[in-house]
């Protein structure tokens, strides 16, 4: 089992069920912090002492601190973790259920396991926790069709740019425009029309209005 785990969680965590979970796996090792900067300090220190961290286990979002933080997301965290020491496992234990963003954190930033914050959180953590001890992924059962649909249809930070301009009411020659203004490519109206009628047919939406409502849902915009 894992000897050393890091726990990034802005909620009390001596009061909390995850230190007792952790414990319970027989970790000898377990730190905590409150904030990403924290976080990431520790596992500076850590890593500098030769004395690295085996696991990262963060929240996504974390209460707003009084001292600017460098890192304000568990986003961001992770990122800078990684960077620093490329071999950490890394699990997401978050609220957050949005497929779009699900697919983000385990296709962009290779999380190793995604706990969604529910009734069964705390047992699906240690399910989770061995899981990647064992070198597998994990990921809530509940959430697992994000994954599934990442497969069948790729949705790019360009798809979220042209659905965004259109929740705001632009049509699509001026959509045109707003992706040229950014330079974002392509940005010819044909492309913005054919992407967007792909998306459509992707969601099973009529039309422009029901595109937006679906993608919404789906935590795209």
């Amino acid at each position: 089992m894992f000897k050393k785990v890091l726990l990034a969680e802005d909620a009390d965590y001596m009061s909390s069920g995850i230190k007792v979970a952790l414990e319970n796996m027989q970790i000898p090792i377990v730190q905590y912090a409150q904030y990403c900067d924290e976080a990431f300090l520790k596992l500076k220190k850590a890593w500098m002492d030769e004395e690295p961290f085996d696991l990262l286990v963060s929240d996504l979002s974390f209460k707003e601190n009084i001292n600017q933080q460098r890192l304000e997301s568990g986003e961001a965290l992770i990122a800078e973790a990684k960077k620093l020491q490329p071999t950490l496992k890394t699990i997401v234990f978050s609220i957050e259920d949005k497929p779009y963003r699900i697919q983000q954190l385990c296709n962009e930033l290779e999380v190793n396991a995604y706990v969604w914050k529910s009734n069964h959180g705390q047992k699906e953590l240690k399910k989770a926790v061995q899981s990647v001890y064992n070198d597998e992924f994990f990921i809530t059962p509940q959430l697992a069709h994000a994954l599934r649909d990442k497969e069948a249809f790729e949705i790019t930070d360009y798809d979220v740019f042209l659905l965004k301009y259109l929740a705001e009411g632009l049509d699509q020659k001026e959509i045109s425009e707003a992706l040229k203004n950014k330079d974002i490519k392509p940005s010819s109206v044909s492309s913005v029309e054919k992407r967007l009628k792909l998306l459509k047919e992707n969601f099973n939406a009529n039309n422009p209005t029901q595109l937006i409502a679906i993608t919404k849902d789906f935590g795209l915009i």
